[in-house]
């Protein structure tokens, strides 16, 4: 799975997750009738925003993605041995603790509104630290004219990338 689409795809899941717990968090708290949460986790969403914007412009997300595009092991496309697995696989392999997280504080959430305002605003956060993620890595590959693969592993354990030759932008 190319390193760029997984970025993009957890940085839309993530920001899907944190609708999903701002819709769980209102209607909870219309439900308890307790306008002090509300105010609360606006003020939460409106903080976590301005962070995540912050964290996330171009020069950090840059900054952020050296290390781990520097250790791709760099590998031609002739290569004996060398089978990338399903993009699919890649990618549950890769986001399914988002998916967990998002389903837990939901859940927990339909009960403690609280738990779906504070878990809106950390995936509102991590969305929009990531956001520009993408954009770098694609400069880099446009760039050196190479492409850049998520090697198959756990969740748990750091990215792996392999660096392919691609097609070099003139």
């Amino acid at each position: 799975m190319p390193f760029a689409e997984l970025l993009r795809a957890t940085v839309f899941l993530t920001a899907g997750g944190a609708t999903a717990l701002g819709a769980i968090a209102v209607i909870g708290v219309a439900d308890a009738e307790n306008t002090t949460i509300l105010i609360v986790g606006a003020a939460w969403w409106l903080v976590a925003a301005w962070i995540g914007i912050n964290l996330g412009d171009a020069e950090r997300s840059a900054e952020s993605m050296r290390e781990t595009l520097a250790a791709a092991r760099t590998v031609t496309v002739t290569s004996p041995g060398v089978s990338m697995p399903s993009p699919g696989r890649v990618a549950w392999g890769r986001l399914w603790p988002i998916l967990a997280a998002v389903g837990l504080a939901g859940a927990i959430g339909v009960i403690f509104p609280e738990v779906a305002v504070v878990g809106c605003g950390y995936a509102l956060l991590v969305a929009l630290a990531w956001r520009n993620r993408e954009p770098a890595v694609l400069a880099i590959e446009g760039r050196d004219g190479v492409r850049f693969l998520v090697e198959s592993a756990s969740a748990l354990k750091p990215v792996k990338l392999v660096r392919t030759p691609g097609f070099r932008a003139f």
